[in-house]
């Protein structure tokens, strides 16, 4: 796996390429000369956290022949305060699925995924605290 970055200006903007093709804007924060025209580093984890473990929902949904029509997933995260560098110690991640007939499945998968399956959360958990929640939109009644 490899992501190769190009700086974009003469402050702190890159463009992140990824070896499949992916292309992301990655910008600092003001206080270190970014100007707002990419994601921050951090932002990105906990963007790579909703994304892997949204992938693993789906994916085990999917086997269960539970029709996933959308989904969003919320990721909030707290950082250490006063530190340098300012870690995360605490992050909830909040999965909105429509679609599945069955909230027990919906469960179990969001379950499997964030506590045995999504790569990003075993690194993340090492050094912060998650927690996940989920509703099931539009289930029949």
């Amino acid at each position: 796996m490899r992501v190769t970055l190009e700086r974009q200006n003469d402050a702190v903007h890159f463009v992140a390429r990824t070896e499949a093709g992916g292309v992301v804007p990655i910008d600092g924060s003001p206080k270190v000369g970014g100007q707002g025209l990419g994601a921050r580093p951090m932002e990105l984890l906990l963007a790579g956290l909703g994304g892997c473990s949204g992938i693993d929902v789906v994916s085990i949904l999917t086997k269960q022949r539970e029709p996933v029509t959308g989904m969003t997933i919320t990721v909030e995260a707290e950082r250490e305060p006063d530190q340098e560098p300012a870690l995360f110690r605490k992050i909830h991640v909040h999965f909105a699925v429509r679609g599945p007939r069955e909230e027990a499945n919906v469960a179990r998968a969001v379950e499997l995924s964030m506590a045995k399956y999504c790569s990003v959360a075993r690194i993340l958990e090492r050094g912060a605290s998650i927690s996940w929640t989920h509703v099931l939109e539009g289930a029949p009644a």
